[in-house]
């Protein structure tokens, strides 16, 4: 499932980075997005030990990835929950594969607890990323991909459970390399990213990320807890539990990577950003890896190799 990882020169230029740049082209996956690494291959796992219905609560690019498979298998259903507010170009592309008898999509309040509710009562198989490990198989194909790069420095990934960025750390590890793993989420949603800094001395970078445990989450020193926090651009970044975020945390330390929160602006300014010098359109959630970066070397982030953007989907 290869897609294009492509040099970025005049992007790369344009926000001073000093070494090569690739944007990872992830919105050219078959499934739509980084979400068909792994919801096809969590599906294909539950169905080889006979599981046939499934159900998944999604933002979108989740949703569209799993109706698009098991649009492909006759003898799998799924029921998708999606929220009220849901992007509409989103929700009309999950609609295009919805069947009475075999993809049923269902817009409620709450989509997470309508999806652990049909799991508990009818024995379907949830297919939630968040806390389910054979979610990271598929994103371990994506950092052998990266890892061609030569010398590959960092990767900046918009983040909302992690387990895009837990996949790729163990798949980078089993192949013997160690980039930095950058994390990038928003104002409206950053439960593993804490805004007070903490000076890093190896790698120059000021980082936001602290190990946060929850009977230590104050609601006013965190954006995300805070009902009146602007709604974000990037409306993929919903996961406010974050169950991977100690994982995520020891992965940011181990790589010497860090965490870095995105407002509106700087995702609209990332955006044109990508337009005027590469001519690549790209969605909200993605322009988040590239928001990471420039704050990165806004805060005197060192790359000896070149750095990876990942471009998530719609």
């Amino acid at each position: 499932m290869l897609t294009p990882q492509i040099s970025a020169p005049k992007l790369a230029q344009a926000i001073g980075l000093q070494t090569e740049l690739f944007i990872k082209r992830e919105d050219q996956n078959p499934f739509g997005s980084h979400k068909g690494r792994s919801i096809p291959l969590m599906i294909e796992k539950y169905a080889d030990n006979g599981a046939t219905s499934f159900v998944i609560s999604s933002s979108g690019n989740a949703a569209i990835a799993a109706t698009k498979y098991i649009a492909k298998r006759p003898d799998l259903a799924l029921t998708v929950f999606v929220g009220e507010n849901i992007d509409e170009t989103k929700r009309m592309e999950i609609l295009r594969f919805a069947q009475d008898d075999k993809v049923q999509v269902k817009q409620v309040a709450n989509p997470k607890q309508s999806a652990f509710q049909m799991a508990k009562t009818s024995g379907v198989i949830n297919l939630r990323q968040s806390t389910d490990d054979s979610a990271l198989v598929g994103y371990k194909e994506l950092a052998r991909e990266l890892a061609e790069i030569k010398n590959l420095s960092a990767v900046f990934i918009p983040t909302s459970s992690g387990t895009t960025a837990q996949g790729l750390y163990l798949g980078f590890q089993k192949l013997g390399v160690n980039p930095q793993i950058h994390i990038v989420q928003t104002t409206a949603c950053h439960p593993m990213i804490n805004k007070s800094k903490i000076k890093d001395q190896n790698t120059g970078c000021e980082p936001a990320v602290a190990k946060i445990d929850a009977d230590e989450l104050d609601p006013t020193a965190y954006s995300w807890r805070n009902d009146n926090a602007e709604k974000s651009l990037a409306s993929a970044i919903v996961d406010k539990v974050a169950h991977r975020k100690n994982k995520i945390f020891e992965i940011l330390k181990n790589s010497q990577g860090n965490g870095w929160v995105a407002t509106n602006d700087d995702i609209q300014n990332a955006i044109a950003l990508t337009k005027q010098n590469e001519n690549i359109d790209i969605s909200p959630n993605s322009a988040l890896a590239l928001v990471g970066l420039r704050q990165a070397l806004a805060h005197g982030c060192k790359f000896n190799g070149p750095v990876v953007i990942i471009i998530t989907g719609r």
